[in-house]
């Protein structure tokens, strides 16, 4: 082989071997699809679209949600561990798909610590005690009397086995001693208009659905589970100041791309949703919804990793208690 031939090769092959790095630097290049794991219009997705907006301007491509609903969120999660590893499939997972899941459903397609690429923690939402409006209890410390004597009486509805609402308030219970009926529903709305309604006599639910009822008056809110009061519900005090200070509960929303992405997309994708959280637009419209801003290290992969693996080991004794799993 003759010299020029060999350096041609060499040529080749750095080339080559250096394209990876050219493309890395052109990331991204197409629009991306982050895969949100619930209907459109809940909380998860309405996150989602905020946040998701800003980073498209960051990233200079679109993000596209794609709504893949089923199975308390893990069909979506599973479509987001399969998805191609190259930055252009991305999730918002929460609280029920990378933490709760994990004692919940004995087949889980997927291992939240490591099947997927954390990104970064997106938003808390946090979770209230709520009753009927009528309901014969002013105070949590009430509550908790007339829940702990009346025991199967009383009727607890939850927006289905597995659901934020379901395993909020199996945490709730477990602390307290209560006891009562639980009342599945297909959904939080169903299950939030039976509260309204007066059907049903409590629920842990969101903030970002049960909001404007509290404000209208129709049901009635015992605490948040949150250190500090939320600005969106200034005048309903917290879990700690209701006297249960260790019913801390926020469903939080976070990004996440498949195992395998390359660090550098990941860091890319963690810094465009850093900036998105930093802009005052996006703050005004997550607080509005009664949203957490994340501190800036749970806006990191190392930071988002650690938390999900400290809200399994939180959520999974719970669950594990209480007995309850789902078949999938």
């Amino acid at each position: 082989m003759t010299i020029t031939r060999r350096l041609a090769l060499a040529a080749g092959f750095l080339a080559a071997a250096a394209l990876p790095a050219f493309a890395q630097g052109d990331y991204p290049s197409k629009p991306i699809t982050m895969i949100v794991p619930f209907a459109a219009g809940g909380p998860t997705d309405t996150i989602a679209r905020i946040v998701g907006e800003n980073m498209s301007k960051t990233l200079g491509q679109q993000i596209v949600v794609e709504n893949v609903a089923g199975a308390g969120g893990t069909t979506g999660a599973t479509r987001g561990k399969d998805a191609a590893n190259d930055g252009y499939t991305i999730m918002m997972g929460h609280m029920g798909t990378h933490a709760a899941s994990v004692a919940l459903y004995p087949n889980l397609a997927y291992d939240p610590t490591t099947d997927f690429a954390p990104v970064g923690l997106a938003a808390g939402t946090p979770v209230l005690i709520l009753a009927r409006k009528d309901f014969p209890a002013e105070t949590l410390a009430e509550f908790i009397e007339v829940a702990k004597k009346e025991g199967a009486a009383l009727n607890n509805a939850n927006a289905g086995v597995g659901s934020v609402s379901h395993v909020s308030c199996l945490f709730f219970n477990a602390l307290t001693g209560a006891k009562p009926t639980e009342i599945p529903y297909k959904g939080t709305g169903p299950a939030l208009n039976d509260l309204i309604a007066g059907q049903v006599d409590y629920l842990c639910d969101q903030i970002v659905n049960a909001a404007p009822q509290i404000q209208a008056g129709t049901i009635k809110a015992y605490a948040i589970g949150i250190p500090e009061r939320s600005p969106a519900l200034p005048d309903v005090p917290t879990s700690a100041e209701a006297g249960l200070p260790d019913w801390q509960v926020q469903a939080w929303n976070a990004i996440f791309a498949p195992a395998g992405t390359d660090p550098a997309i990941v860091a890319k994708l963690s810094a465009a949703l850093d900036t998105a959280l930093d802009d005052e637009t996006v703050q005004k419209r997550l607080l509005e919804l009664g949203s957490v801003i994340p501190e800036k290290n749970l806006r990191t992969s190392d930071g988002l990793g650690a938390h999900v693996k400290s809200e399994i080991a939180k959520w999974s004794p719970i669950i594990k208690e209480s007995g309850v799993t789902v078949g999938n």
